[in-house]
C-alpha cells in the first residue's frame, strides 16, 4: 500500500537528486529517506530510483508517481483541512427531523443559537412525526429525530439502539370554547368532557385521545380530525367541539376564542432528541443537541 508520508520523500529525493538532501529538506536522517523508498518500492514492485554517479535519477515507474504525487498528496491535504473545519464546527451538515410543533418552538430557538455560535453549520429540517421520524433515523435519512412518546409507551417504543437526550416533559391541555360551562375551571377531569363533540388532533395524538378517554369510562365522538394544530384551535374556537392538546402545540398557535384548563388525571409526553451512537460523536450534531437542550430549558 502506498503511504503519503513515502511519496512525500520520493517528491523530496526527485527535487533534490540525493537521499541526504532530501533528509536535510524533510528534517530527517539519510538513512531514515533511504528506509522509506525502500519500502515504497517494495509497496509497488518495481524500482523507482537508479543512481547515477552522486545523483539518484527516477526510473519511468519513478517518474509516473512523482506525476500523479502532486495531485494525491493535494487531495490528502484538502481531505484533512475540510475534516479539520468540520471538527472544528467551521463547516458540517446535520439533517434535522421533527414533528410540526417541536419546529414551531424548540427548533426555531436552537437553529439561532447554533447559527450565532457556528455559522459555517448548515442544518436541514423536515417534518415527521413519531414512528417515522425515529424509522427515518435507523433509515440513515437524517442525522437528528426529534421525536415524544405518552408515559407508558416504553414498552411499545424501544429506543435501546439510540442516544437519547430528554428535552421536556409535556402536559395536555383542554380546549373549551370561550363561554363553556367549564371555561372558568381551573381543572376538569375527562369525564366531564364526556358529552361534547370533540376535534382530535393528529393519529397518535387522536389514538392517544381516546385511550383517555374510554380510561375515564366513555368513547369521544370526534366530529372533526386534522394534523393541523391551528385548525384543531380555530375549531374549538367557532364553538363546534372541545379537544386536548400539548401544550408545546398550543404555545405555537395564537388561541383566540379558547379557553385553555388543565386536565385531570394528567396525561404527559416525553420529548426527546434521538441520534445513533456513532453520530454522537459528530461535533455538529453534538452542538445541535446541545442547542436543542437549552432552548427546551427555556
Amino acid at each position: 500500500m502506498i503511504e503519503a508520508r513515502h511519496l512525500r520523500v520520493l517528491r523530496a529525493v526527485a527535487a533534490t537528486g540525493s537521499f541526504s538532501a532530501a533528509g536535510r529538506a524533510l528534517g530527517c536522517t539519510q538513512p531514515a529517506v533511504s528506509q522509506q523508498m525502500k519500502a515504497l518500492e517494495s509497496s509497488v514492485g518495481t524500482p523507482l530510483l537508479i543512481r547515477t554517479g552522486r545523483e539518484m535519477r527516477l526510473t519511468q515507474a519513478g517518474q509516473a508517481l512523482v506525476r500523479h504525487a502532486a495531485g494525491i498528496l493535494a487531495g490528502l491535504t484538502a481531505a484533512e483541512e475540510e475534516v479539520a473545519a468540520i471538527a472544528g464546527l467551521r463547516a458540517g451538515r446535520v439533517r434535522l427531523v421533527s414533528f410540526p410543533s417541536g419546529s414551531s418552538t424548540l427548533v426555531p430557538t436552537a437553529l439561532a443559537a447554533l447559527r450565532a455560535d457556528h455559522p459555517g453549520t448548515r442544518v436541514s429540517l423536515e417534518e415527521a412525526e413519531p414512528p417515522r421520524s425515529v424509522e427515518m433515523l435507523r433509515e440513515g435519512d437524517c442525522d437528528i429525530a426529534l421525536a415524544f412518546r405518552y408515559e407508558g409507551a416504553a414498552a411499545t417504543e424501544e429506543w435501546h439502539d439510540l442516544v437519547v437526550r430528554p428535552l421536556l416533559v409535556d402536559r395536555l391541555v383542554g380546549l373549551v370554547p370561550e363561554g363553556h360551562r367549564l371555561g372558568t375551571a381551573e381543572s376538569v377531569a375527562m369525564g366531564d368532557l364526556a358529552g361534547e363533540p370533540w376535534i382530535a388532533g393528529c393519529p397518535r395524538c387522536r389514538g392517544q385521545l381516546i385511550e383517555a378517554c374510554e380510561s375515564a369510562g366513555f368513547v369521544p365522538r370526534i366530529d372533526f380530525a386534522t394534523d393541523d394544530y391551528p385548525a384543531v384551535v380555530g375549531l374549538v374556537g367557532a364553538g363546534l367541539g372541545v379537544a386536548v392538546l400539548p401544550e408545546l402545540a398550543v404555545e405555537s398557535v395564537r388561541a383566540k376564542g379558547v379557553r385553555t384548563v388543565t386536565v385531570e388525571p394528567p396525561v404527559r409526553r416525553e420529548i426527546v432528541a434521538l441520534t445513533l451512537p456513532d453520530l454522537a460523536q459528530v461535533p455538529a450534531v453534538a452542538a445541535t443537541l446541545d442547542r436543542l437542550a437549552r432552548a427546551a430549558a427555556r
